[in-house]
């Protein structure tokens, strides 16, 4: 039976419905025609200007002064550990660790977050018990189990330094060696500490190779159907808020520690998806050691736990190949190396 030119246009058209059909049904549809829209290049590139507060703006003194003390072990009661110890730039400026090692090797009940974009964030540290990077330089070095330093004792240590008087005077002139200047040094060099240009953001600025094709089908995973943006939103991936993801962790209350409302028991604060990659393991407690771990603890709502659930945290019955394209898409976050030269500390 011959079929004229019209019943074979029609059949062809409904060929080619069915093979889209069944390709988005199976994950698996070309997303060489996924394209950034105009909303997600506003939302995702990087602010024009690093946000810094008007006491305590940025030179390149503040800056090299800030990394001289980030990496300085006498910092430390021990004088072993430096902030570097628990922010290592090799290990996405975090340490590798499920939770982090304090002062005589101890363990802590927290694993060490990046500093990466630090900048971008309004309350510091898991629990948010900081509100600003001054604040949160300083209170390591003095916690007992973090690099147990009294500061009546740094202070002087740091003075008998020809060197670091002479950096101190060009960064902050006439307020000598002081806690706050300490604290206001590391601030401006975590500052300085921001995410660079990944396949993602090249992808935003018109390169369609610069993003796989599995990577473009998780970026609208993540939009979607997983709903990540509603705590992972903006260039940073973070909503700067605290939530209760149903982590089996009921030794630490999180947020609530500091603010005692219900609702934020067992709550941590949302960390920045940029360079995630390199800053295994994962969450709070370092419970996950890889991006498959934790896509499947979303896709599955979360465990039980005794806080208060977010009401963001639902099964999202994602099939196994949408789990491996939002890995792919998370795996696109990793910026280029930043680079960074590591200073020579100064002698007595």
């Amino acid at each position: 039976m011959k079929m004229g030119p019209f019943a074979v246009k029609k059949l062809t058209t409904q060929i080619a419905v069915a093979v889209m059909g069944a390709s988005m049904a199976f994950g698996v549809i070309a997303a060489g025609t996924l394209k950034p829209s105009e909303e997600d290049i506003t939302k995702y590139l990087r602010p024009a200007a690093v946000p810094q507060p008007a006491d305590n703006m940025m030179t390149p003194e503040r800056i090299e002064l800030g990394k001289f003390l980030f990496f300085d072990p006498r910092l430390s009661g021990s004088n072993f550990i430096s902030c570097a110890t628990c922010h290592n730039p090799s290990m996405g400026w975090s340490d590798g660790q499920p939770t982090a090692i304090g002062h005589g090797m101890g363990q802590l009940a927290r694993s060490s977050p990046t500093i990466l974009n630090t900048a971008y964030q309004s309350l510091m540290m898991w629990d948010g018990r900081f509100r600003s990077l001054e604040e949160q330089a300083l209170g390591p070095i003095e916690d007992g189990g973090e690099m147990a330093q009294p500061m009546h004792e740094l202070i002087p240590e740091i003075k008998a330094i020809p060197k670091y008087v002479q950096m101190f005077e060009a960064a902050y002139p006439g307020e000598g060696v002081s806690k706050e200047g300490i604290g206001k040094a590391i601030a401006s060099f975590e500052r300085s500490i921001v995410a660079t240009d990944s396949g993602f953001d090249r992808w935003l600025k018109g390169v369609d190779t610069a993003m796989s094709d599995p990577a473009k089908r998780g970026f609208e995973i993540f939009k979607g159907k997983a709903n990540c943006v509603a705590c992972h939103s903006g260039f940073n991936f973070s909503d700067n808020g605290f939530h209760n993801i149903g982590l089996p962790d009921s030794k630490d209350d999180g947020r609530y520690r500091v603010k005692k409302v219900a609702v934020l028991k067992g709550a941590f604060k949302t960390p920045t998806l940029r360079d995630v990659a390199l800053t295994a393991p994962y969450m709070h407690n370092g419970q996950y050691s890889t991006l498959a771990d934790v896509v499947a603890h979303y896709n599955r709502g979360g465990d039980k736990n005794p806080g208060h659930l977010s009401p963001n945290m639902k099964p999202l019955n994602l099939s196994k190949a949408e789990q491996q394209d939002l890995v792919e898409f998370l795996k696109a976050l990793t910026g280029d190396p930043l680079a960074l030269t590591f200073p020579q500390l100064p002698v007595n």
